[in-house]
This record gives C-alpha cells, sequence and structure tokens, in this order.
C-alpha cells in the first residue's frame, strides 16, 4: 500500500510542477500567451465547425502542439539564459533551432486547417 500512495504522492506533485510551468510560461513568455489564445479560440472553432471526428481532433491537435513546442522553446531559452548572458555561437543556435521548431509546429497546424477546410468546403 505504501508503494501506492508514494506513486500517488509523486503523481499529485508531479502535475503541481506542470501547474507551476504552466503558470510561469503565461506569466513572462509573450509568445505563450499569445499562442495560447491563438490556440483556444482554434479550438471553439473547430468544435463550431461542422467536421468529422477526426478532422476536429487533427486541427485541435495541431494547435495545441504549437502550444506544446512554444513550452518547450521557452524552456531551452531559459536555460540559455541561466547559463549565461555573453553571446556564444551554440547558445545562439539553440535559441535559433527551438524557434525553428515552434515555426514548423505553426506550418504544420496551418496546413492541416488548410487542407482539411479545403476538404470539407468543397
Amino acid at each position: 500500500m505504501a508503494n501506492n500512495a508514494t506513486g500517488l504522492i509523486r503523481i499529485v506533485k508531479a502535475a503541481g510542477y506542470s501547474w507551476q510551468g504552466l503558470r510561469a510560461a503565461w506569466q513572462h513568455e509573450a509568445a505563450f500567451r499569445q499562442e495560447a489564445l491563438a490556440a483556444l479560440a482554434a479550438i471553439i472553432i473547430a468544435c463550431w465547425l461542422d467536421v468529422d471526428v477526426i478532422s476536429r481532433i487533427l486541427m485541435i491537435g495541431s494547435v495545441v502542439l504549437v502550444v506544446i513546442v512554444e513550452i518547450l522553446n521557452s524552456a531551452i531559452e531559459a536555460v540559455v539564459d541561466r547559463i549565461g548572458q555573453e553571446h556564444h555561437p551554440l547558445a545562439g543556435r539553440a535559441k535559433d533551432m527551438g524557434s525553428a521548431a515552434v515555426l514548423l509546429a505553426i506550418l504544420l497546424a496551418l496546413f492541416v486547417w488548410i487542407a482539411l477546410l479545403w476538404t470539407h468546403l468543397r
């Protein structure tokens, strides 16, 4: 029984850390706030549209992926900034690669939405 309690306590603590991470992203990252609000609007629109369930899941999943990648990008930037503020090629590369990941996620979401809306509106 002690292992179950330990496992449950671990899950509760992990959920708390996750909530702290979401709060930190909201408080400190303008890009996260913008993308989270855009994702919320997109989720509402996806639920409102007359599309099949698979299309709705793809639409919602693609915008949630943007938010996930933005959180990871923000984490990379925070770690790089913690290490030092002086310019270093590896630090710049890490930040640029995180930014590129966000861009690719946004382009994927746009592609998914355009393709599915094009298919359903024809």
